[in-house]
């Protein structure tokens, strides 16, 4: 037998109470057969990025599963029949990651990104301005001006024009 992760996308108009009883009738198709769900998560009522069969938004599940690929077939088929189904996708994985996926992870527990590559800097495409508002270039020449000794002002500098 081989792991699978699985997840579904039902219909928003439906409850919650009637996707996990459809998740339920999916399961039973892999458990009859022998196979076994190693893990199962309800991800919530989610935005989709697009429209899908009219509909803006979607229950999504996700199973972690054992199975043989003439099971797994029967189990598509039998998804694609559902018309609350709006889409599903099986993959084949190696091994079931433990703990919780990264979708039911908390935002503080996620792994954060590191320093962004390419040349950028820690603006991430800003414009070069201070906490002020003001470009960068001119503070420096502001800066420059202000070096320059009291001595040496343009007023007492002798003039080719004399």
């Amino acid at each position: 037998m081989r792991l699978y992760e699985s997840v579904f996308i039902a219909r928003q108009d439906i409850s919650a109470t009637q996707v996990e009883s459809m998740a339920d009738e999916f399961a039973g198709i892999i458990t009859s057969a022998g196979g076994e769900i190693k893990k199962r998560e309800y991800w919530g009522l989610r935005s989709l990025a697009y429209r899908i069969k009219k509909n803006r938004k979607g229950h999504y599940i996700m199973f972690n599963m054992e199975t043989d690929p003439d099971t797994l077939k029967e189990y598509e088929r039998i998804m694609g029949l559902n018309e609350d189904v709006l889409r599903f996708l099986n993959i084949r994985i190696e091994e079931v990651e433990e703990g919780p996926s990264i979708i039911m992870q908390s935002k503080n527990e996620r792994p954060t990104r590191g320093p962004r590559e390419g040349g950028r800097d820690d603006n991430h495409g800003a414009s070069s301005r201070d906490d002020a508002g003001e470009p960068a270039a001119a503070k420096e020449d502001a800066s420059k001006a202000a070096d320059v000794p009291a001595d040496k002002s343009d007023d007492a500098s002798p003039s080719s024009e004399d």
